[in-house]
């Protein structure tokens, strides 16, 4: 590596700075990059991280090796080490949980958890099964006015209203679908039901946008104004 004079590349007081410190010593200066780990400059290893998630909780959720292999293109020895790693992300399990989505919402991995949910918790759901099939966009894990969602058709829920007397980090997050202004349940309306019939004000949600023109609206409308739940 080729010396160079500190007076030839340096400002005058930064020269000033670093003799008043370090005077006749051999300094090293990186370049900035060799604090960033592999494939973080590029986002690859997010990827990665990713879908590693999405494979540790199919597993966890029933699918073998085998078939994991298969759906991932991946070796069974790859899938094994994936699984059986023991970094400690065990907070981002997935649970059809607020506290969970909350978990995976903190670390920007909404989206992950809503493909999970769908698979496991709703796959027998065709309203929620049929945005699978479009371009959605997720907002939340956010506290949510129920007063904005629409009740027409609500029906009372009876002695199920007591359910949610339970923790409420144990128990779901709404999912509400914003539409041409305005806000409808998709899967949920004896939730709903229930939090309405016990005066709940607002509840942790995901609201559900499809479409460039119901994205900005809600945007413009709400983007900022509602809180976020960053603990439950």
């Amino acid at each position: 590596m080729k010396y160079e004079n500190a007076n030839d590349v340096l400002p005058e007081e930064l020269v000033k700075a670093i003799q008043k410190y370090a005077a006749g010593k051999l300094l090293y200066i990186p370049s900035g990059d060799e604090k960033k780990g592999w494939g973080e400059t590029s986002g690859y290893r997010d990827q990665l991280n990713r879908r590693n998630r999405m494979i540790c909780n199919k597993y966890a959720r029933g699918m073998t090796v085998s078939e994991l292999a298969d759906a991932y293109y991946l070796s069974l020895d790859t899938i094994k080490k994936i699984i059986y790693s023991k970094k400690p992300d065990k907070q981002l399990s997935y649970e059809p949980t607020v506290s969970s989505a909350v978990n995976y919402a903190s670390v920007g991995m909404l989206e992950e958890w809503m493909q999970c949910s769908l698979l496991f918790t709703w796959q027998d759901a065709p309203p929620l099964q049929e945005l699978l099939n479009e371009e959605c966009t997720y907002f939340g894990v956010v506290k949510f006015p129920l007063r904005l969602i629409q009740t027409e058709g609500l029906k009372p829920v009876g002695a199920k209203g007591d359910d949610v007397q339970a923790d409420a980090a144990a128990r779901p997050p709404l999912l509400v679908k914003y539409e041409e202004g305005k806000f409808y349940t998709i899967v949920q309306s004896e939730l709903l039901g229930a939090l309405k019939q016990r005066k709940v004000n607002a509840y942790p949600t995901i609201i559900l946008l499809t479409g460039n023109a119901d994205y900005k609206s809600f945007m413009r409308l709400y983007g900022s104004v509602l809180f976020f739940v960053d603990r439950v």
